[in-house]
């Protein structure tokens, strides 16, 4: 390694070493239901790449703010930031997000020689670790610190929750309640709802039968 790029390793390492150990410190301010009111988007959503401290999402669906099919970069934890690790938001994950849009410069917030790690750009959007400001989704559910969990849960034992009532949710047609009654009922109990509410509008599905062989008597 030449003097040049020995120099520039030690002035990195020097420069990121305190933000190594800088730590959050956050009060929780509530599961999803309570904090999601507060953002300025909230999106189901598909990560697209990683690059930094920052992933880039497809909107999937624009439960408020947005639209569908855009794309957003959202930045993640570095230094004292009190936000999650990018590692936990790997590329083709699906979630649920409540964004915070980033409206202004923070001095010390961008390194020109480390652009890929700041506090992010005005435009952009920032996640809040603070509280459940995101949900894992698989599909049309979601799971996660959505309502009434216990404080800086992630994994909630809980049953999942339809994504149509969450959306129902963040457009005030739906109250919490209904949320917590979903992620409470029996899974078996839930299916079977589903499977006779599909019957009721699609009728029973036509057993398959063998096409009558037209050379047979």
């Amino acid at each position: 390694m030449n003097k040049v790029a020995f120099l520039s390793t030690a002035l990195l390492a020097m420069a990121l070493a305190p933000l190594a150990g800088a730590e959050c410190n956050c009060l929780w301010q509530g599961s999803f239901d309570q904090v999601q009111g507060e953002t300025d988007l909230v999106v189901s959503a598909t990560v697209l790449s990683t690059r930094g401290n920052s992933i880039d999402l497809q909107v999937d669906q624009a439960l408020r703010g947005g639209r569908d099919d855009e794309e957003v970069r959202v930045w993640l934890k570095t230094g004292d930031y009190c936000r999650p690790e990018a590692e936990l938001f790997p590329v083709g994950s699906q979630w649920v997000m409540a964004l915070y849009e980033i409206t202004e410069e923070v001095p010390g917030g961008f390194n020109p020689g480390t652009p890929n790690i700041s506090y992010g750009r005005i435009g952009d959007y920032q996640l809040s670790v603070c509280g459940g400001y995101w949900l894992n989704r698989t599909g049309d559910w979601v799971t996660g610190n959505l309502v009434d969990a216990p404080r800086w849960s992630r994994e909630v034992e809980m049953t999942p929750v339809m994504l149509d009532l969450v959306a129902a949710f963040v457009r005030g047609e739906v109250e919490s309640q209904a949320l917590l009654a979903a992620s409470q009922e029996d899974p078996a109990l839930r299916d079977l709802m589903l499977d006779t509410r599909s019957f009721l509008r699609y009728g029973p599905e036509e057993p398959e039968t063998d096409s009558p062989d037209p050379d047979s008597d």
